[in-house]
């Protein structure tokens, strides 16, 4: 298993305990997961996103060549900016999800590392007679994201001064701070009404740059943390939220499509699901209601039946792919997955492998857990 750059040097002064995260190796926590998660939602958050990969396109035909493959609008894409895209078979089915950033002289592809190899296959099963030259950014460059309300500030008392960006907007920043780094590429995350930024680094200045931010107030959170946020945020994750046999309208990431830009392929599937309506089930969260039977979480796993109706009426809606504990004084388990579109409405009671629980809208509406008795706002 590939250990993250930042893995390497964080654990090799001080172990703490690791994890399998998206295909490497990874702190799972730094001290509290609850603290972490609360430096995330209500300060600022440092943690590796080493895990995340990129490589590049260039030639002449990458801009119309990528735009005929992923289901976003690579062809309008201006400098500096990018997009978030899926990558279909012919039989609009996922193998891939990923950002798509334009840089000019080429175009950088984003992804899991666990996804890499499968969409650089597919891309080079289609690159036949087009200028298109993929290259991999090899491991010199790595990732570090921060994410909080007071990212930003953080950042540029470190040395870093970031302007306002827009969600997946390239910033090339001098740096400032004792990290050994002439310079480094900000993006701004591409949730408009949350503040997290990724920062493109030298590996060799990585830990530097780490620990400078953390001088400046920020809190290192560990995986545990990073997946309960996620969770809570409602961000589906590939090989576990969305797999292979998911259509992209399934998921509910309207972001990542575009209907005017053209052909691509799949795009025949996606084109037919809009025109004669939605498909039957829909990506949502969870909320598990208290049951003195059972613990938070106690049940609770990835492949849960979901169930709807009363007694020998109940029958199967849907399955649960990702569930998460909510810590706060009174922990709570929220879940994403799918159910069928007419059992979908927020607020709908269901049945969780014999746990109580309401359909919510995603993002789940955190409350401050400090303020509350209760960790989660019910957005139902």
């Amino acid at each position: 298993m590939a250990a993250t750059p930042l893995f390497k040097a964080i654990h090799a002064a001080q172990p703490y305990a690791s994890a399998t995260s998206r295909g490497v190796e990874t702190v799972a926590r730094f001290s509290d997961p609850a603290r972490e998660f609360a430096a995330l939602r209500d300060s600022c958050g440092i943690y590796d996103l080493g895990f995340r990969v990129r490589f590049t396109l260039t030639g002449q035909d990458r801009v119309r060549w990528l735009n005929g493959m992923v289901t976003n609008n690579v062809r309008d894409l201006a400098v500096g900016f990018g997009v978030y895209a899926f990558l279909l078979n012919p039989q609009g089915h996922i193998l891939g999800d990923m950002h798509v950033f334009q840089r000019g002289e080429d175009l950088v592809i984003e992804t899991d590392r666990n996804q890499v190899e499968k969409i650089r296959a597919t891309f080079d099963h289609y690159i036949i007679m087009d200028d298109v030259t993929p290259a991999d950014l090899d491991d010199r460059q790595t990732t570090i994201g921060v994410m909080g309300p007071g990212s930003r500030e953080i950042l540029k008392a470190a040395g870093i001064d970031v302007p306002e960006l827009k969600p997946l907007q390239l910033f090339t920043a001098r740096c400032q701070c004792d990290c050994a780094c002439v310079d480094c590429t900000i993006v701004r995350g591409d949730d408009p009404a949350e503040e997290s930024y990724e920062i493109w680094v030298d590996s060799s200045a990585a830990e530097k740059t780490w620990q400078t931010l953390i001088a400046h107030g920020a809190t290192p959170v560990g995986s545990e943390a990073l997946e309960i946020r996620r969770v809570a945020s409602g961000i589906p994750l590939y090989g576990v939220d969305i797999r292979e046999r998911d259509l992209p309208q399934e998921t509910e990431q309207a972001r990542a499509l575009n209907f005017n830009k053209g052909c691509y392929v799949g795009q025949e599937i996606v084109e037919r699901i809009r025109s004669r309506g939605n498909v039957h089930r829909k990506f949502t969260g969870f909320v598990l209601e208290d049951s003195p039977s059972m613990a938070p979480g106690a049940k609770i796993a990835p492949g849960a039946k979901i169930l709807s109706g009363e007694g020998a009426g109940e029958k199967p809606v849907g399955e649960v792919t990702s569930v998460a504990v909510l810590p706060g004084p009174i922990p709570r388990t929220i879940a994403l997955g799918y159910i069928r579109r007419e059992v979908a409405t927020p607020g709908r009671e269901v049945t969780i492998d014999s746990a109580p629980a309401k359909v919510a809208s995603l993002p789940l509406q955190l409350a401050n857990a400090a303020a509350s008795e209760d960790a989660v706002l019910h957005k139902v």
